[in-house]
């Protein structure tokens, strides 16, 4: 089988890069190690950028995402037991998010795909890239049982951080990037609708926590815990305690989150983490196989989608041009914003997290930069446009 694009990995980089193409009438194959009812239930982001809501929309992915998206105008800080919102409408010049689970991006677009698309096919586990740096590069594959050789004009990997595709870029072309923190998340969902209508990022003595949410009805929830912890070690009723105390306000202490059943619970490590560049030969690299935020950001499903958008429309222009321009650009183009986010991301977490190692001095740090945002319109414009989303490309 031959394809002009061969993409590896069927999240949302895959299949929003798949669609791209379609509508721009490129054709491309879709090759996905997990079943479909694995990948429609995987549990990652749930914050989506303006950007990221347009692309979906003018892909024709948004008719369920508008009618069950919760579009958000801001997000609350809460540090030293006060509360501060920010507007983002008022300080971007109207752009918003959207809260919409990855799991659902995912269901509209295999829809999509199997609906009018090319080729999706599931439990196909690719086993290596061949000839990337040659005009017709293979993905060797197996699928039903049988092994099978995709022959492309151009392979993108969108494999996530453990897939194939970034081992056929050669490891002396490679410079990784990577630091690691010391701490992670203690992630859970709750059949408990939000005590807030938007997310409330909370710098607490004791830890970060962050409230979110994924439905009206159900919440999600994070607490700052120590690497290496086990889940079983925080029953329910701890991680709830928990969560009150790191989100309380000196002006209301009877504040308290709105409890009910737990119905998942893990814990998330922390990392930052870029390889460049993102292409080699006729290979390139998108999304969680080129780089990983923290998710404290909200950037990872975004970073991927503004990738695959840089992608498309490179694509499209060698196939309506026959000019590689846009595409020997791509590694280039996408890096100066997976940086910006990198930064961002980075700069949310050290300023709202405890370090175990930092001194009382650091501590004051972290809450005069607080201090700062709420005070400052120019420091708060900065947080709100980087987490509204920058400019794709």
């Amino acid at each position: 089988m031959h394809t002009t694009v061969g993409i590896i990995g069927g999240g949302p980089a895959g299949l929003l890069l798949a669609r791209l193409l379609h509508r721009a009438g490129v054709d491309s194959v879709v090759l996905e190690s997990r079943d479909r009812a694995y990948v429609e239930r995987r549990q990652r982001a749930g914050i989506l950028e303006q950007g990221t809501v347009d692309v979906l929309r003018s892909v024709g992915a948004g008719a369920r995402l508008d009618r069950e998206g919760l579009v958000h105008d801001g997000i609350e800080l809460r540090f030293d037991g006060r509360a501060h919102r920010l507007d983002f409408p008022a300080l971007t010049g109207g752009r918003r998010v959207t809260v919409y689970a990855q799991t659902e991006v995912v269901k509209d677009l295999v829809a999509l795909q199997l609906a009018e698309g090319g080729p999706l096919l599931f439990e196909a586990e690719v086993h290596a890239v061949d000839g990337a740096d040659t005009d017709r590069p293979a993905i060797r594959y197996t699928h039903e049982g049988r092994e099978q050789t995709l022959t492309c004009d151009y392979v993108v990997g969108c494999d996530g951080f453990h897939g194939i595709a970034r081992t056929a870029v050669p490891e002396h072309l490679r410079t990784t990037y990577e630091r690691t923190y010391p701490y992670s998340w203690l992630g859970i969902l709750a059949e408990a609708p939000p005590v807030y209508d938007e997310l409330i990022y909370a710098h607490s003595p004791r830890g970060f926590a962050l409230a979110s949410m994924r439905t009206p009805a159900v919440s999600r929830l994070y607490l700052q815990v120590p690497n290496g912890t086990d889940p079983a070690d925080w029953p329910d009723e701890r991680v709830w305690d928990e969560l009150d105390a790191r989100f309380a306000l000196d002006s209301a202490p009877g504040w308290r989150l709105k409890r009910g059943p737990v119905t998942q619970k893990a814990v998330l490590p922390m990392r930052s983490w870029v390889t460049e560049p993102m292409r080699h030969g006729r290979l390139f690299l998108a999304g969680d196989a080129a780089h990983i935020v923290p998710p404290t950001g909200a950037k990872g499903l975004n970073l991927a989608v503004a990738d695959v958008v840089v992608l498309a429309r490179a694509l499209a222009h060698r196939a309506g041009t026959g000019s590689d321009e846009l595409l020997e650009a791509y590694s280039d183009t996408c890096l100066r914003r997976v940086w910006r986010a990198e930064h961002f991301s980075y700069a949310m977490t050290t300023t709202l997290h405890a370090d175990p190692a930092q001194s009382p001095f650091d501590t004051r740090l972290q809450l005069a930069q607080l201090e700062r945002i709420a005070t400052s319109p120019h420091a708060a414009a900065e947080l709100a446009d980087n987490y509204t989303g920058l400019p794709m490309g």
